[in-house]
């Protein structure tokens, strides 16, 4: 998940720069995914705003799920159901060894 230092209530009220560098942010989180994990592809989506599935107003995140033939299509983004193959420990382990 990548979310930007301010606090918006909706993506369009982030300046250039602070657009720029959430995307650089997401781009930078799916390269390390693409190393350590190799997926076949990737749902990228905003949350904007309590109802929006950010959790309270005034805030969004963008969630980078990567995904892979014949997995649980969208357990992990639309329900309280997680199928994780790898424990959670073992997964930041290999991602703090990719940076």
């Amino acid at each position: 998940m990548v979310a930007p230092k301010k606090h918006v209530s909706s993506i369009e009220l982030l300046n250039a720069r602070e657009l720029a560098d959430l995307m650089a942010a997401v781009i930078r989180a799916k390269r390390l995914l693409d190393q350590t994990l190799k997926p076949h592809g990737y749902n990228i989506g905003t949350n904007i705003g309590r109802v929006g599935g950010a959790g309270f107003d005034k805030h969004l995140h963008i969630h980078i799920v990567p995904r892979w033939n014949g997995d649980s299509n969208f357990m992990a983004t639309c329900s309280a159901t997680r199928v994780i193959s790898q424990s959670l420990k073992a997964l930041h382990s290999e991602l703090k060894k990719a940076l």
